[in-house]
């Protein structure tokens, strides 16, 4: 049986990689950030889904430094605007886009939407690209919930002040760390992600 190697995590957001670092360590698999290899370029996330950039995202690095390498990609789905902003939601409010842009975007357009109607779910893909560049496992998680009108809660990033997840009654911005790890749309993805990574080491 082969222990898994270093894994080489494509993203250089930093609260998006602790928090992803954070669910691998109790399986004893470590990352490393893409954010240490300067020479590796940003990859172009043009793809139509989250699969297709959360695989570019692993290949092309992979490639590159010849190691294994994770790629994610993830967003907001909201039903009210077909699904939008989708693989758009990093860059919803256009160039230059910052978290605050986003959502005020975000509310503008689901302005007078009544709040049974502003259903939406964060998605989430994962995949790994071994050193030749070629997608060996992926993974993909979602986690439904409602967008309210006033933000709540100082954790997470992105649109977690708005993410209203029912069943707690607490947006991903009030959920503490140890709750969000096991019922956010990344932690479902990581939860079927990590054992496939475990048995494609271990039947090396």
């Amino acid at each position: 049986m082969s222990a898994v190697p270093p894994l080489v995590l494509g993203s250089r957001n930093r609260k998006k990689s602790r928090e992803i670092a954070e669910i691998f360590a109790p399986h004893g698999i470590a990352l490393v950030s893409i954010a240490d290899f300067p020479e590796v370029g940003d990859v172009v996330e043009d793809g139509a889904t989250f699969a297709d950039n959360a695989a570019k995202k692993a290949s092309g690095p992979a490639v590159q430094l010849g190691r294994w390498v994770i790629g994610e990609d993830s967003g907001l789905m909201v039903d009210a605007l077909g699904g939008r902003p989708g693989v758009f939601s990093a860059r919803f409010s256009g160039p230059g886009a910052t978290d605050e842009a986003n959502n005020r975007k975000l509310k503008e357009e689901l302005a007078g939407v009544p709040l049974e109607r502003r259903t939406a779910a964060y998605v989430c893909t994962i995949a790994l690209a071994d050193p030749a560049g070629a997608i060996r496992v992926t993974a993909e998680g979602r986690c439904r919930g409602l967008i309210i009108t006033e933000p709540r809660g100082d954790n997470g990033f992105g649109y977690d002040p708005y993410f209203l997840v029912r069943e707690y009654h607490r947006t991903f911005g009030e959920l503490s760390s140890r709750v969000k790890h096991q019922i956010s749309h990344r932690a479902r993805a990581l939860g079927l992600f990590i054992p496939e990574v475990v048995k494609l080491f271990g039947a090396m």
